[in-house]
């Protein structure tokens, strides 16, 4: 009974945020897949990881997880409930932080040899109108896991439909655009890598 109660919850949530996004999908040079994959976009909401998530083939959902900051989504019975039980989100605890247990260490050891994420290079929200350098863990982890596709995402009009300080969305049409794949080259060094990540997002914006 419970887990139908989540697979009902769980489609009705993707169902939302379809509806609230309007988002039209496209993917350009790729494909859907589920191979091992890290897709980062551009950040302007909290609506941002469940639309692109929800955007994703359900195959490919499956073995996706969103990585989201676990002060935001383990807080409170209803944020708790909808980023561990019916997503399954890597939660990264950006406080308690240690040499051995750091961000990138625990993306990598809980992505295993299955699982796929969805991050925000950027390191939080901004208000849209441009997209801030890339944070370096991003880098460090195409470091650690070199066979792993980095899949480009650019998200628009999301932060008009959920605005920062704003509780409630407003349904608005929105596009989330998936661009070609990029890996680490051999010996590339982490600003060149993080501006071409960043470049690949700013790709998509006027496709």
């Amino acid at each position: 009974m419970c887990r139908m109660l989540t697979y009902i919850a769980r489609n009705l949530l993707i169902l939302t945020a379809k509806f609230l996004s309007g988002a039209t999908v496209r993917w350009v040079d790729c494909q859907p897949d589920r191979c091992q994959r890290v897709y980062f976009a551009n950040h302007t909401s909290h609506l941002d990881p469940i639309v692109i998530w929800s955007s994703l083939p359900s195959h490919v959902r499956e073995v996706t997880r969103m990585v989201a900051a676990k002060d935001y989504w383990d807080t409170g019975i209803i944020r708790r409930y909808i980023s561990k039980q019916l997503f399954n989100a890597m939660l990264i605890d950006r406080k308690n932080i240690s040499i051995k247990r750091t961000p990138v260490a625990v993306m990598a050891e809980e992505m295993a040899e299955k699982y796929s994420i969805i991050i925000f290079p950027e390191g939080g929200r901004t208000n849209g109108d441009d997209v801030l350098e890339f944070k370096s863990g991003m880098y460090h982890l195409a470091k650690k896991r070199p066979d792993l596709e980095f899949i480009p995402v650019y998200l628009d009009n999301m932060n008009r439909i959920l605005p920062r300080g704003n509780v409630l969305p407003v349904p608005m049409l929105s596009r989330v655009v998936f661009g070609p794949p990029l890996w680490i080259e051999t010996g590339e060094r982490k600003d060149i890598f993080l501006g071409r990540a960043r470049d690949a997002v700013l790709r998509l914006k006027n496709l």
